[in-house]
């Protein structure tokens, strides 16, 4: 989902370049919005990975 948000990012900022405003405005809002839910959805995740006590797992 992060990297969805990010390519959507990128496809704004090339509109924006290339004078497409109106696209790039509403890529930038899915983009925003991509990355609002992603910040939500790791910060629940986050919580309840303490309540649960559950230790994630550590990549060698």
């Amino acid at each position: 989902m992060l990297r969805a948000a990010i390519m959507f990012f990128v496809l704004a900022l090339v509109a924006i370049i290339f004078g497409a405003s109106g696209f790039a405005g509403l890529s930038m809002d899915i983009g925003k919005t991509l990355l609002t839910v992603f910040l939500v959805l790791a910060a629940i995740s986050f919580i309840a990975s303490l309540f649960t006590g559950k230790n994630p797992k550590m990549l060698p």
